[in-house]
Formats: C-alpha cells, sequence, structure tokens
C-alpha cells in the first residue's frame, strides 16, 4: 500500500478561499493528496474575514479534501465550535476529529488517532491560565498526552498550535531564522511533551516563520524527530505556510528502516548534559531533619511550597516509577510520592498540593499508610472506617460533605443529588461507610440497596422516565458512590447499544447478561467483580447488566458512564460537571423538589 500524501498548513486566520486554492493548485501538480493537516490559529482574526469563512462552514462553499485543524480560537470560534459540539453526528469519543461541515474536523483537547495507518497526536488550543471553553488546553489534556507517550508503538505526527521552546538548541545557527530567538509563540510544556512522545514529525505554527530544523535524536528511542514550522496563509514575507509529506507508517517499517539516521542529524534540543551537576545537588533527598516546607506531602492541608528550580515532584517518575532524563531531570524523583500514587492518591494532590476536579475525581484524597486496607467490617457495629479522610467529598462526618445535598438517610446508604449533575433529579447512592465500592459491604445489605433502587426507578416511570445505574470500580476510588440518572423513556432502548458503541470505539468489548430480578443481577455482579482489575457496570431499563473489567495498566475514562449518557441525551458539554454547576440556592432548591416528590417512596 502507498504510503500517505499528507498536506500540512500553518495558520489560516480564516483565509480559506487562499488557502483552498492553493491546496486545489498543489492536489493538481503534485497530487492527489490524501489530508490536509492546519496548525496554529485556524478561526479569523478580524470580522472582515467572517463572511468568508461562515461560507464554508454553513455549506455554500465546499472544503476540497479532509482538512483537520487544531487552532480553536480567533473570531466566532466558540459559536461555530459550541455548535459543533452538540450535533448528534459529533456524539461520544471522537479522538478523530469533531465534524463542522463536509470534510472540516476540529481536533478537540489532546488525543491519538490512526490516519491510514499513520499514528498522529494532537494537542488544540494554547497555553492559558484561563479556563476558557476554547482555544486553550488544560492540565487534563497534557496529562492525558503523556500517558499515551507510556503506550508501545512510535507516533508519526505530533501536532501544536505553537513551538516547544528551546528548539533550536544544537540546530545549524545558519538556519535558524531571526525570528526564532524570540520567546513569543513558544511554549516550554509542549518542549516537555515531545521530549516524551518523540514523534518522527512535529509540526506546529503561531510564529508565522518557516523553520525545517535537522533531525534529531531521541533518547531511548531509535528514530529521529522532524521538526516544521509553518508561516501563516498570506504571510506578507511569502514564507512558506503549505507543506507537503508522504511519510510511511511506522507501524509497517522494520527497525533499520526506521533506525536510519540521516548525516546531518542533531542530538536532541531537549537534553542538556551541562546541567547534570546542578541538577544532582536538585534531586538530592533531604536530610533527616524534617521541616515544613520539606515534607509538604505528607500533610496534605498544607499548599506545596514553591522555591525555585527543581522543587516541584518529576510527573514522569511519579506516573511510571522511571523517568529518561534520570539525574539530568529538572524535577525530584521521590520514591515516597511514587508509592502514594500506587496506592491510589489523586496526582494532582501529590504534584499541586490540592485537587481541584471535585467530588467526582476517581482518586483518593488522603495520604495512605502501609496498612491501608482494613479487615471489613459490619456497619451499624459503632464504628467506622479507620481510614475515613477527613477530605473525602461523601463521608458524612467529613467537613467537606456538602450535606444539603442529602436527600435520604437509611442504615447502610444515603442517597444525594449529584454536585454539577448531567440532568435535573440526578442522584448519587453512596454507602454511609468509608468504602471503595458497593461490593464490599457484605451482601446481606444488598436488600437495602435494592430498595432504594426500586423507589428511585419507580419515582422516575412515575415521570416518563427510565433510571440507569453504574459504578466505576478502582483502586484509586477512596469513597464508592452508584449513580442513577434519569433518561427519558422515548430513549430508554437506545441505551445499551450506546454504551457498546463507546466501549467499542475505546477498543473495549462490554460483557452482557439480562436479569429479571435484581437481586440475581447483583449476585452475578460479585462473582464478575476481581479486587485486582478496575472494574465497569451499568444495569440499563430493560435489566441488563452491562460489565467491563479493565487491567491497572489500561488507560478508561473514569466517568465513562456520564460520557455515553451526555452523548445519548445530545449535550456532550455536560459530560463534565464543571460545566454544570449550580449555585448553593439552586442546589438546596432542587433537592427540597426532589424530597417533596420522593416522601411518598423513600423507604427510609
Amino acid at each position: 500500500m502507498a504510503a500517505p500524501r499528507i498536506l500540512l498548513a500553518g495558520d489560516v486566520f480564516g483565509r480559506l478561499n487562499q488557502l483552498f486554492k492553493r491546496v486545489q493548485s498543489v492536489n493538481k501538480s503534485a497530487g492527489p493528496f490524501d489530508a490536509l493537516f492546519c496548525v496554529g490559529q485556524f478561526f479569523p482574526d478580524s470580522p472582515e474575514r467572517l463572511e468568508e469563512f461562515m461560507n464554508y462552514v454553513e455549506g455554500r462553499s465546499s472544503v476540497p479534501l479532509p482538512t483537520y485543524f487544531i487552532g480553536d480560537y480567533g473570531v466566532a470560534a466558540p459559536k461555530v465550535l459550541s455548535t459543533a459540539s452538540k450535533n448528534s453526528a459529533n456524539l461520544g469519543f471522537k479522538m478523530d476529529g469533531l465534524t463542522i461541515c463536509e470534510n472540516l474536523h476540529w481536533l478537540r483537547g489532546s488525543g491519538k488517532f490512526s490516519f491510514q495507518g499513520l499514528s498522529i497526536v494532537y494537542l488544540s488550543g494554547r497555553s492559558s491560565s484561563e479556563g476558557q471553553q476554547f482555544g486553550t488546553y488544560s492540565q487534563d489534556d497534557v496529562d492525558a498526552l503523556r500517558a499515551l507517550a507510556e503506550e508501545s508503538g512510535v507516533v508519526d505526527l505530533f501536532l501544536t498550535n505553537e513551538w516547544p521552546s528551546g528548539v533550536t538548541t544544537r540546530a545549524s545557527l545558519a538556519d535558524v531564522p531571526a525570528e526564532a530567538s524570540d520567546s513569543s509563540g513558544c511554549d516550554p510544556a509542549i518542549s516537555e511533551l515531545v521530549a516524551e512522545i518523540k514523534p518522527r514529525y512535529h509540526i506546529a505554527g503561531t510564529k508565522d516563520i518557516f523553520y525545517a530544523r535537522e533531525p534529531y535524536s531521541n533518547t531511548d528511542a531509535v528514530h529521529v524527530t522532524r521538526f516544521l514550522g509553518l508561516a501563516s496563509v498570506g504571510n506578507p514575507k511569502k514564507q512558506k505556510f503549505i507543506h507537503a509529506i508522504s511519510p510511511t507508517p511506522a507501524c509497517t517499517m522494520s527497525t533499520s528502516e526506521i533506525s536510519v539516521k540521516p548525516s546531518n542529524a542533531t542530538l536532541s534540543p531537549y537534553t542538556f548534559e551541562e546541567q547534570t551537576g546542578r541538577l544532582k545537588e536538585v534531586t538530592k533527598r533531604p536530610g533527616d531533619s524534617m521541616s515544613d516546607s520539606q515534607y509538604w506531602r505528607y500533610d496534605v492541608s498544607k499548599k506545596r511550597q514553591k522555591s525555585g528550580d527543581g522543587d516541584g515532584l518529576c510527573f514522569k517518575f511519579i506516573y511510571t516509577g522511571s523517568c529518561p532524563r534520570g539525574e539530568q531531570c529538572n524535577f525530584q524523583h521521590d520514591m515516597d510520592s511514587r508509592e502514594q500514587f500506587r496506592r491510589g492518591v489523586c496526582l494532582d494532590l501529590l504534584l499541586k498540593g490540592k485537587c481541584e476536579k471535585g467530588p467526582e475525581c476517581s482518586f483518593k484524597h488522603e495520604l495512605q499508610n502501609e496498612a491501608e486496607n482494613p479487615p471489613r467490617r459490619r456497619v451499624g457495629s459503632g464504628s467506622m472506617s479507620v481510614n475515613r479522610s477527613k477530605e473525602c467529598w461523601f463521608c458524612l462526618s467529613s467537613p467537606n460533605v456538602e450535606s444539603h445535598l442529602i436527600i435520604s438517610v437509611g442504615e447502610n446508604y444515603y442517597c444525594a443529588l449529584a454536585k454539577g449533575p448531567l440532568v435535573e433529579d440526578h442522584v448519587l447512592v453512596i454507602p454511609i461507610e468509608h468504602l471503595p465500592n458497593t461490593f464490599t459491604l457484605s451482601q446481606e445489605f444488598e436488600s437495602e440497596l435494592v430498595r432504594l433502587r426500586d423507589s428511585l426507578q419507580l419515582y422516575f416511570r412515575n415521570r416518563q422516565k427510565e433510571a440507569v445505574l453504574f459504578e466505576w470500580v478502582s483502586k484509586r476510588v477512596s469513597h464508592a458512590n452508584l449513580q442513577v440518572v434519569p433518561v427519558p423513556s422515548s430513549r430508554a432502548a437506545a441505551v445499551p447499544d450506546i454504551f457498546n458503541m463507546a466501549a467499542k470505539r475505546m477498543g473495549f468489548k462490554l460483557v452482557s447478561k439480562k436479569f429479571d430480578n435484581i437481586l440475581d443481577r447483583r449476585k452475578w455482579l460479585r462473582t464478575q467483580f476481581d479486587e485486582n482489575s478496575n472494574f465497569f457496570y451499568a444495569e440499563v431499563p430493560d435489566g441488563t447488566i452491562l460489565t467491563l473489567s479493565v487491567d491497572e495498566n489500561e488507560k478508561f475514562p473514569a466517568q465513562f458512564g456520564r460520557e455515553v449518557l451526555a452523548g445519548l441525551l445530545n449535550m456532550p458539554d455536560r459530560a463534565d460537571w464543571r460545566n454544570c454547576s449550580l449555585s448553593k440556592e439552586e442546589e438546596t432548591s432542587a433537592v427540597e423538589k426532589f424530597k417533596e416528590g420522593f416522601k411518598e417512596l423513600d423507604p427510609n
């Protein structure tokens, strides 16, 4: 099979007429090409270009070949992208782009997908301290790419909007444009990512200059990386804004083919042997005298103190237990923090001293000791779990529990409305004891859970809705919560199909089994649950149970159930609970309304 033929373009700034005229010319003389990938700002930089741009978005002009972009900022970007996000064609997990119009696709956030055999990774948006919905990337986007870097296989293309800081280091000075020395349009976070991802090609825009760096070698990899910086479409200096490549997919190449190094290859611009002496001092472990600032990680109520280079923890080391930079790494390789992460402690808590994800964070928010797994005990014996966290969002005795959301309290479980609900009347069923999943309680307590489930199901059916229940069981979940989400009765039949489709897109296959009796469902679920693996299950309205066992080293979204239902209900923007926050007054009002309608059915 012939290698894919790819066109690359820099910042478009809404000049789609000029871009596609050039594309058609190149396609006619040297094509055909399979796709166009655009980096840098894609949307107009002024309202004057908006009509031209919208002609393509609204179908009055046609996009000549499949076009993908990551520069999701500029005039009209929020409006166009928000509309695309809500389009039914873009529901579910679409790592290969959300469709804006025919042949035009938006690569949102960060991700990885395959195009005609090429492995393509991207980071959409730019670095920003402001939490904008469009145009910026988040720490979660960066962390997702770092996790992808741990996967086997070579990445062919890495697309970013901004240049990596320091890319011209060790390059031939004669070939480096003068404008490249300006730090604007450069991002140090991208430097760290590209050093970990090690793509064969890295393409970026934003600086409005063309620069093809000599290939450079990578640490712990046999292949080289080629960096391409592209100018903007129609730039006044007439620098190159479109470039063609035809790379053979790495997955089809032999080791000898992929390890060929050109004669002009340099060392990586992102490693600095000359800093070894200083970095050895930075990574030296503290002595026996423990100051509060040195051991901030043992008191999670304190924010980590920063005092300059080398003060932070190395993400790579904490996440994997190793770091290719070794003693040259700018961050600390702390074994204690690595061990805490292995025990399920929130990575943000370890790296930043706090977690901002709220109650739906799937990790633990207290430091774990070696005797973390106490023996199971009966609820109601007068004592709770010894290790109940003061940081726990769900323990009734915790100062962090949002008690105004509670709608019912029983002997072993309580119910609360969800914080940042997907829909109205989104309920959580939560064990009163600080336990990691609903299977940890003795089977004799299942009857209480069944009564709650039946009462909630009847409450929703009285309102022409059906309940979908799901739970994510993981070693990193500190306090269990079984989610109960109502869906319109008219959409209930589609629930199994969309769960199966979403899992298939991620490379997983759900196990399906139907029961008439809910106690039989729970008994069977206990036989499927393996304490050594992560476990997802959902109970859909027709009585079918969908399950999936996930190995610890496999990537699976903790909010899978919510994301799938957000797609079913045509509200993908509500997949993240943080987009659905209510004021305390609104939450209190919702609780009172629910309790009024539920009081005749409440088994408690």
